[in-house]
């Protein structure tokens, strides 16, 4: 019975073990001139309170700060209700609105529109979507992410480098809650 037990542990703990190393698994689900979507997960070793909490408290310690516009002389915040914010805080007064909330429904979804990086810039508008979904004693997280609008530029040869950067996001925050 003892060794049922163990054994039981040993592969509980091997099963998070992988879903911690894993990669978050990327997707271009469609693009087109006009514009893209895009979709990563991952399965991290916690349940979705904790990815929850790690995701709208803690965004300043897993977002890689050489995806943002300050780097390591800024914070990054999201206030987790509708009209909240995700924004950039530089030194010397700088500051960035990166997303608007729009959607909040604690440990499931957080849904953000506007333009991430040199998207907003462009004048380009995305619906950026964090999805929590338990799974088995993890956490599946989801991050789908739909962007478009004018520009004379073919948007379907960004989506690959839109997706790669969204998957370091993914990856950071995966990451994060590996961490002890």
């Amino acid at each position: 019975m003892a060794t049922d037990r163990f054994s039981m542990r040993v592969r509980r703990l091997a099963w998070l073990a992988m879903l911690a190393l894993a990669p978050a698994v990327a997707e271009v689900r469609d693009a087109s001139p006009a514009g893209f979507t895009i979709e990563n997960s991952r399965s991290v070793a916690v349940p979705p309170a904790r990815a929850w909490q790690a995701l709208v408290e803690d965004v300043d310690r897993w977002w890689p700060k050489d995806h943002s516009w300050w780097g390591r002389d800024s914070v990054l915040s999201i206030d987790p209700r509708p009209g909240g914010c995700f924004c950039e805080t530089g030194k010397d007064g700088r500051g960035a609105a990166h997303m608007q909330v729009v959607f909040v429904d604690p440990g499931s979804t957080l849904r953000m529109t506007g333009g991430l990086g040199p998207l907003q810039g462009m004048g380009l508008h995305g619906a950026l979507e964090w999805r929590l979904a338990a799974e088995g004693e993890g956490t599946r997280i989801t991050l789908h992410y739909r962007a478009g609008g004018y520009t004379p530029d073919d948007l379907s040869k960004f989506a690959p480098v839109v997706d790669r950067v969204m998957a370091q996001q993914l990856d950071g925050l995966a990451d994060y809650l590996a961490r002890p």
